[in-house]
């Protein structure tokens, strides 16, 4: 079994990384899934660009186990070592054959990398990885704080910029759900604040978008405001970017659990909306409070209680019918946007 935790990575690419031939990386945060797999691919010793030393294929479009097998299995034009790297995997009974395969015999000329998404425990795909010793299984999961902290200190060091205590803050509200969205928004926080020393607040007000999961926050409030548009043009913007839309009910499920209890704070204590934020809501983004404290307004216990009913009984449906996730998510979150707009 060689399964890597989400921190062992770096340790990992470092001392073990060039012993193994057979990589499964996987996890919610999809950049963070790329942008390990191009550590690793580096680490073969080819140039990436070489197109007759490396082969670049889509889980989708896998036409059996047998093509992969060939392609893993077969000899460069000008020999030397391969890489074969597999995007886009999930449940693809052909990959996972041919993974299987593999294990049991590893390839000596080439290595074989596969990116997949956020693979449940027990998913056939990752129940492979982890169950081989010849298979590094690799997981990605999104930033925790310290992970952040590193990441902002880099970006901005390279960039040779300092940043204040309070920006800092508004940085870490901003970043943390997709590795490769948070880097691209400091490298454009670094581009705005060229010829500066010191990045300030307003800095970062003023040109970093939240990629701690924008679209996600986007369909909960568009959810408490009653607006089926937003609701629908966030969900697109989600299955575009390949989200798994669970992720859309977990976040409204804590959103409700989260109102359920301001609101029994403001029934007990008759307090105000606002107050009951203030005290109870610090770790919302400063632009959802108004959002959430509206929503209080309108939204009784017992309606909160029966909403949270209907997520928790959908986030069941979701799991076990995943072939009508989508449409669970779109038709309940739907409902849910309607009785808030009829409030």
């Amino acid at each position: 079994m060689s399964e890597i935790k989400s921190h062992e990575f770096d340790n990992f690419l470092q001392r073990s990384a060039a012993g193994y031939r057979l990589f499964l990386l996987y996890g919610p945060d999809r950049g963070l899934v790329s942008e390990r797999a191009t550590a690793l691919a580096e680490t073969v010793g080819i140039p990436l660009d070489d197109p007759f030393a490396v082969v670049k294929m889509d889980a989708t479009g896998l036409q059996g186990a047998g093509s992969l097998l060939d392609e893993v299995n077969a000899i460069g034009l000008f020999g030397g070592e391969k890489l074969v790297w597999m995007r886009g995997a999930s449940t693809e009974k052909a990959l996972i054959d041919a993974l299987q395969f593999l294990a049991s015999d590893p390839p000596v000329g080439a290595r074989l990398i596969v990116e997949a998404g956020d693979l449940k425990k027990g998913a056939a795909l990752r129940k492979v990885g982890e169950s081989s010793r010849s298979v590094a299984s690799i997981a990605c999961y999104s930033d925790d704080a310290r992970g952040l902290q590193a990441l902002i200190d880099k970006e901005l060091s390279d960039a040779g910029l300092r940043i204040s205590p309070a920006g800092r803050e508004r940085l870490m509200d901003a970043l943390g759900g997709d590795r490769m969205a948070s880097r691209n928004e400091l490298r454009k926080l670094a581009l705005y604040c060229l010829g500066k020393d010191m990045v300030d607040e307003d800095d970062v007000l003023g040109i970093v978008g939240d990629a701690s999961a924008i679209s996600v926050d986007d369909a909960v409030d568009a959810v408490l405001k009653g607006d089926p548009d937003a609701l629908l043009h966030a969900m697109k913007k989600i299955t575009t970017s390949k989200t798994p839309p669970f992720l859309v009910l977990q976040a409204c499920l804590r959103q409700f659990q989260q109102l359920d209890v301001m609101r029994a704070e403001m029934d007990a204590n008759r307090q105000p909306p606002a107050q009951v934020v203030a005290t109870l809501g610090r770790g919302l983004h400063f632009r959802r409070k108004p959002v959430v404290e509206a929503a209080l307004k309108h939204w009784t216990a017992p309606a909160i209680r029966r909403e949270l009913s209907r997520l928790q009984s959908t986030i069941y449906q979701s799991r076990s019918r995943q072939s009508l996730e989508e449409s669970l998510v779109i038709q309940n979150l739907l409902a849910i946007t309607i009785q808030s707009a009829r409030r």
